[in-house]
């Protein structure tokens, strides 16, 4: 749930894809306690979050080919940005020297 343009590459791509992993596990009806308990996702924000990250990494030149399917409708999760904020600094100087250059 941070801005897309402050994430490398990896990060941008891996949550994009994580995005379509979760629709997927929602339209197969499993359970997505975990992500709620451990604070990683909105989602009643999924389908905006999808089409954020589809919005950096045009900006970016990517192709995206991929749009979110249909899924059921759910709510549900609170996701602490500042928390992952210093999480994703602490973890990837990459990212790190994108939130430095943004501010």
């Amino acid at each position: 749930m941070l801005p897309p343009s402050i994430m490398c590459r990896k990060h941008l791509l891996g949550e994009h894809v994580e995005m379509h992993m979760l629709v997927g596990t929602l339209q197969k009806g499993i359970s997505v306690q975990g992500y709620i308990d451990n604070q990683l996702v909105e989602l009643e924000h999924i389908r905006a979050r999808h089409d954020e990250l589809v919005e950096e990494m045009i900006k970016r030149g990517y192709n995206h080919k991929s749009p979110l399917p249909d899924y059921p409708e759910v709510s549900g999760g609170v996701v602490d940005r500042e928390e992952n904020l210093r999480d994703l600094a602490n973890r990837c100087p990459d990212c790190r020297e994108r939130i430095e250059n943004a501010e």
